[in-house]
């Protein structure tokens, strides 16, 4: 039976056939005026309601009729025409049907399907309409292709073979939790969702999601050409919303939904990647204060959430959790870790929980921005501005971690040197913290309440691999000194005695030795090795202006033979190009093109060398007649022997000038032959 388009009108839904109704249902707040024919073909559950209540109508009009029959008042006409009215509002059944499955509109829909209007079903409507056939009995033992088949039909063929449907689908059972339960929706999404999630392309996981999108953005801006939109780049920003659209839906899932999904990935060893980034995506949605940017609550959602709330939220994503270092792991992921243990320090988290998040973070501490590192002291036992203790326990998770797989690599390596094996696993990372750490100490140095030993045990804790220079480690030294004048002058002895003096760069002594905040001992190791700095310096200028001439006649003999080589490789080209037949020509000319535009490079190569060459035959020129002019050394080499007291002719030269001058002779002797 079709029906023309139904009307609303106020609270009230109307069926426009025709026909007046002759059944009222009331659902929620909504009253709809039906009829019953069309709905208990449809609806077992209707049908038996309507039988009921037929029977009281009954049993109601035979009553009367005998109350008519056995009273003694004359009838008039005005009180038949009333009791007409009676029957036949008699006549119109009145259903209430109290917790409908997916309310009104659930109920709206089924009553369109019963009328014979087309429903258009979607993911997230299709688990309500299930569940309110399911309440009305639409079975196809009761009728042929009923909804029950239909909704089942649509979840089978749509819903469980996509990703994004299957989340909103499980996004709309919380609101028919219980029914669908026991219909086993939920747990049937759960898996879906769990399949597609595994077979999913790794890449799509990345964490950060923006990160993966601001990549995919750029990468897709490459692909145009001439300003023309081409394949590539559709597909890449095709992409970068599919993968921002599949974690928005995911963290709009209420926390009970969100742990048992996270528990299943977990039961189906998803890679840890995934998980980390279900689960910081959420917790970036609904944990305020997770970004140093944004201190508010990223949706309406968060901010109507309690603090035992958050913090029930907080320890279940840090709970769940990989505790490895991930793949996927990026600075801006190790950001968001910071931002979690801010917010585990306000909330007042457990301390298991700070500790597993301490731990995850120490693992890749490398990633890390010094800005990450600046944890207020949220507690009233430290006097310190930053939580330095935590930094700490931090920086001690790394290194056990660094030492853990530097271990695992030597167990893997059975052949080779042990030694390189650690170096090049450990130092990269290593010396990222390094320079990570001394930055740290730069901006905690200057707190009045940092005391001695916490600064000195910080500096200290770092292996030497971690740094290959101490300006950074001097600069922070050099600032604690500054803001704590009134330390002793053990105190500051041992604080200077955490910096290597070799390590110091040329600018950095030379402060150093004018620095009055430094202890007497460190200003004269600084400016023991910066002497000793100076006179390599010197000694390896003069060393390579002795040894340039011999390596420029070198030079220029080695490019007298590369021209003559090149000029018979490419006569030689030629002669094979021209020797072949029209098949190979274009191959040919390509490889000859490619030979002249090397040799345009060796050219230019040429002509930067041709430069060397006589900048060093001008420096050799100004120091042998610097040396014509001062034979007995007191120009400016005497100068330098006195204040460095060092023999740069005695060190440098002597050893190399009789070869030079014997070098010299064949040569001159050569050229007389």
């Amino acid at each position: 039976m079709a029906a023309d388009k139904p009307s609303s009108k106020g609270q009230a839904w109307f069926c426009a056939t025709g026909l007046p109704s002759d059944i009222i249902i009331e659902v929620d707040d909504m009253t709809f005026h039906l009829h019953k024919f069309p709905l208990i073909s449809k609806s077992r559950k209707i049908d038996q309601l309507i039988e009921e209540q037929g029977k009281k109508s009954s049993t109601v009009t035979v009553t009367k009729q005998k109350q008519r029959e056995t009273g003694n008042e004359i009838e008039e006409e005005t009180e038949e025409y009333q009791e007409q009215q009676d029957d036949e509002e008699e006549d119109r059944y009145q259903i209430s049907l109290q917790d409908f499955p997916g309310g009104s509109d659930a109920f709206e829909t089924a009553a369109k399907f019963c009328y014979g209007v087309k429903i258009d079903l979607s993911s997230s409507t299709v688990v309500p309409l299930r569940c309110a056939a399911e309440f009305l009995e639409m079975t196809d033992e009761y009728s042929e292709d009923n909804l029950i088949s239909k909704t089942e039909r649509f979840l089978s063929q749509s819903v469980f073979k996509s990703l994004k449907a299957s989340i909103k689908a499980l996004k709309s059972c919380e609101s028919v939790m219980t029914l669908a339960e026991s219909l086993g929706i939920v747990e049937r999404l759960i898996d879906s969702i769990a399949l597609r999630a595994s077979s999913t392309d790794p890449t799509l996981f990345g964490w950060p999601v923006n990160d993966g999108i601001v990549e995919a953005k750029g990468a897709s801006a490459q692909a145009l050409w001439n300003g023309i939109e081409t394949g590539l780049r559709r597909k890449a920003l095709a992409r970068t919303s599919n993968v921002e659209s599949w974690f928005e839906d995911l963290a709009l899932l209420s926390l009970p939904l969100f742990k048992r999904l996270i528990s299943t990935l977990k039961r189906r060893d998803l890679s840890p990647e995934v998980i980390e980034s279900c689960l910081m995506c959420y917790a970036k949605k609904y944990i305020p204060g997770t970004s140093r940017s944004n201190r508010k609550p990223s949706s309406s959602l968060a901010a109507a959430i309690t603090e035992s709330e958050q913090r029930e939220l907080l320890e279940t994503i840090i709970s769940n959790l990989p505790l490895e270092k991930t793949h996927s792991s990026s600075s801006t992921a190790t950001r968001l870790l910071f931002g979690l243990l801010r917010t585990a320090n306000i909330l007042n988290a457990s301390e298991s929980s700070k500790a597993a998040l301490e731990k995850k973070i120490g693992f890749q501490l490398e990633q890390a921005t010094l800005d990450d590192l600046l944890i207020p002291s949220y507690s009233y036992l430290n006097e310190t501005l930053y939580d330095v203790d935590c930094i700490e326990r931090i920086l001690g998770y790394f290194l056990d971690g660094l030492e853990e797989r530097n271990a695992a690599g030597i167990e893997a390596e059975n052949e080779g040197n042990n030694d390189n094996i650690i170096n090049s696993s450990r130092l990269p990372a290593l010396m990222l913290v390094g320079k990570l750490i001394d930055g740290y100490l730069s901006e905690i140095a200057s707190d009045a309440n940092l005391k001695p030993e916490k600064f000195y045990n910080l500096a200290i804790s770092l292996p030497d691999q971690a740094r290959n220079f101490d300006d950074g480690l001097y600069r922070a030294v050099d600032v604690y000194l500054k803001a704590h004048p009134w330390i002793p002058e053990s105190e500051r002895e041992k604080i200077c005695g955490v910096l290597d003096c070799q390590k110091l760069t040329l600018e950095a002594c030379t402060h150093a030795a004018q620095n009055e905040r430094l202890p007497l001992r460190a200003v004269v190791q600084v400016l023991f090795f910066e002497q000793l700095q100076l006179r390599h310096a010197i000694a390896g200028t003069l060393l390579a202006a002795e040894t340039a001439p011999m390596n420029a006649e070198r030079l220029s003999g080695t490019r007298r033979d590369d021209d003559e080589e090149e000029q018979q490789q490419d006569e030689e080209e030629e002669r094979v190009a021209m020797s072949r037949g029209e098949q190979g020509s274009t191959t040919w000319r390509a490889a000859v093109r490619e030979n002249q535009v090397l040799r345009l490079d060796m050219d230019s190569m040429r002509t930067r060398v041709h430069q060397l060459e006589r900048e060093c035959s001008t420096m050799k020129k100004v120091i042998q007649k610097i040396e014509k002019e001062n034979p007995r050394g007191s120009g400016w080499r005497g100068s330098l022997n006195k204040r460095f007291g060092c023999k740069f002719k005695t060190q440098v030269c002597d050893s190399h000038e009789s070869t030079v001058t014997e070098t010299r002779r064949r040569r001159h002797h050569h050229h007389q032959e």
